[in-house]
């Protein structure tokens, strides 16, 4: 497809990536020529420079002809009018913008037709919500939900005391008496697709399938102890900030904002009479300490620099905090990050691309196209959720007498109120919901794109 990406930052060189290594026709617009420079010697894409709201510039971008349009620039006003004059100069253009202003969100919606918006991401929000779930169900370092809530993919660490050290994936079932599917494990910076003789080690990654209940019996038999948060340390008083204090001060639990410029600190505490603001840097030890930082429950690391937020992680692990988020705006989970105790990582940009990949999969393949899309193990795998159709092979057959192509899995089936681990002996009927796991090899547009031809 012809897609074309308005704003070259964070959000949109990510898209660029993974959408060119999907096969897409990309256009990148941005106003500053020496950004646009680096991503056409990176990748294969055409650049345009010049102002993305402007129809001379989209003209040159080549709208009129485009199936999609993501308007990634940092002001949600410019992202709008772009998609608004886009929407134009093309009307059967699908057009995504990212729009992060609180104020805006509850307009936006209602005005939607206006703008010619087909889709609206806020990368902060959808990174609050991620981590209000994390907050409030503790024990993994990251959950994603697929089948309407009723299945989760989690992930947690093996550590060196861990009942699942050295444990055979055949006999998983006998150390946590509970039905759970080890789907992914990421070793040593490498993600692998495991069979039954995989020996898990200390210091292992893994992604766990199970429905909600069997997760709540595994953390039980795992020795996981949880415990509902009531004291929340935020540092960092931005955008995120906001969003998640508003959620956890829903959830009845106690919030401390922490905020280094005077005047964000006044404009959060009107906004938020309920949340405790304090004017201070928070990576200063001696602030936190003052703070009680080894009485809280929870410390989520929230600034705009990714190392201001690792050091104070890792000072909030030496104090013993119980659970830690730390945002990552710009680095990626790599092998060094996965050396250091800074809790669950949280990137606002991959969770955003995340949904636009799942839309964009879904234009290019409407008929059983994916229901969820989420990046796994550092983004080499996926986890993706189908609906079984009238078109889709092998319905009613067993699993074990279905050749998959390599590194894939099919981790679940949800039928009708049930979930169930896929073995050799399941089969899924039309209407169910199938989850697979696939290292990322190729990308896998519908559910039939798993089967050996």
């Amino acid at each position: 497809m012809k897609i074309i990406i308005a704003g070259d930052g964070k959000v949109g060189s990510t898209l660029t990536r993974q959408l060119v290594a999907e096969g897409h026709d990309i256009t990148l617009i941005d106003s500053r020529a020496e950004v646009l420079e680096v991503s056409e010697e990176r990748y294969d894409v055409m650049a345009v420079q010049g102002n993305c709201a402007s129809m001379d510039t989209l003209s040159r971008a080549g709208v009129e002809e485009a199936e999609v349009l993501l308007v990634m620039t940092g002001a949600d006003e410019v992202n709008l009018l772009c998609c608004a004059i886009a929407h134009v100069m093309n009307p059967r253009l699908h057009t995504i913008a990212r729009i992060r202003n609180p104020e805006y969100r509850g307009q936006i919606y209602q005005m939607r037709n206006l703008f010619g918006l087909s889709m609206v991401i806020n990368p902060e929000r959808q990174a609050a919500i991620e981590m209000e779930r994390l907050i409030k169900y503790p024990g993994f370092l990251k959950r994603d939900t697929f089948a309407k809530g009723k299945v989760e993919i989690v992930e947690l660490r093996i550590q060196e005391d861990s009942k699942l050290r050295d444990v055979s994936l055949y006999g998983l079932g006998n150390v946590v008496k509970c039905k759970i599917l080890v789907c992914a494990v990421l070793r040593n910076g490498k993600a692998i697709i495991p069979d039954g003789n995989f020996v898990l080690k200390a210091g292992d990654r893994i992604f766990v399938t199970a429905s909600t209940r069997e997760l709540t019996i595994f953390l039980k038999n795992m020795g996981i102890i949880t415990h509902k948060a009531k004291r929340v340390i935020l540092c960092g008083g931005g955008r995120l900030s906001f969003y998640l204090a508003q959620l956890l001060v829903r959830d009845g639990i106690m919030v401390e904002i922490i905020e280094q410029d005077y005047d964000r600190c006044m404009s959060l505490a009107n906004q938020l009479p309920d949340v405790t603001v304090v004017h201070g840097d928070a990576s200063s030890e001696f602030l936190l300490d003052r703070e009680g930082i080894s009485e809280c429950d929870a410390l989520v690391t929230l600034t705009g620099v990714d190392e201001m937020n690792i050091i104070t992680s890792l000072f909030g692990n030496s104090r013993k905090v119980p659970q830690i988020i730390t945002k990552l705006g710009r680095l990626s989970n790599n092998s060094i990050l996965d050396t250091l105790s800074v809790g669950s990582t949280i990137s606002p940009k991959e969770l955003c691309c995340n949904d636009i990949l799942r839309y964009v999969r879904g234009i290019r393949n409407q008929a059983g196209a994916a229901q969820a899309v989420n990046a796994i193990a550092d983004g080499q795998a996926e986890a993706i959720e189908f609906i079984v159709d009238e078109n889709t092979k092998h319905c009613e057959e067993p699993l074990k007498k279905v050749k998959l192509k390599k590194n894939i899995r099919i981790a679940g089936i949800n039928k009708l109120n049930s979930f169930e681990i896929a073995n050799g002996d399941s089969f899924y009927s039309k209407g169910n919901r199938v989850i697979i796991v696939t290292g990322r090899d190729e990308v896998i547009y519908q559910l039939n794109d798993i089967f050996e031809s």
